[in-house]
């Protein structure tokens, strides 16, 4: 699996600053908020909503959310 590979997880995260808005897709949902690193095999967002693959919202705004890279199917800005 390509997360494995340290140079990969930071080559995917590399681009973004502290605060830049993401959306990070796992297998079926993606989460939006404003990127606030890796630590411990983790992507960090904060201010962050979860929703649905159709692109509706299933939860409200989260203050912190962790988000395991090996879960993690796509990011864009």
């Amino acid at each position: 699996m390509l997360f494995r590979s340290r140079g990969f997880i930071v080559g995917l995260f590399n681009n973004f600053r502290i605060g830049t808005r993401l959306g990070i897709g796992t297998d079926s949902s993606f989460w939006v908020g404003r990127f606030g690193g890796i630590r411990d095999g983790v992507a960090i967002l904060t201010n962050a909503q979860l929703f649905a693959n159709i692109g509706k919202p299933v939860d409200g705004t989260r203050p912190l959310v962790r988000i395991p890279i090996h879960q993690i199917t796509f990011v864009s800005e």
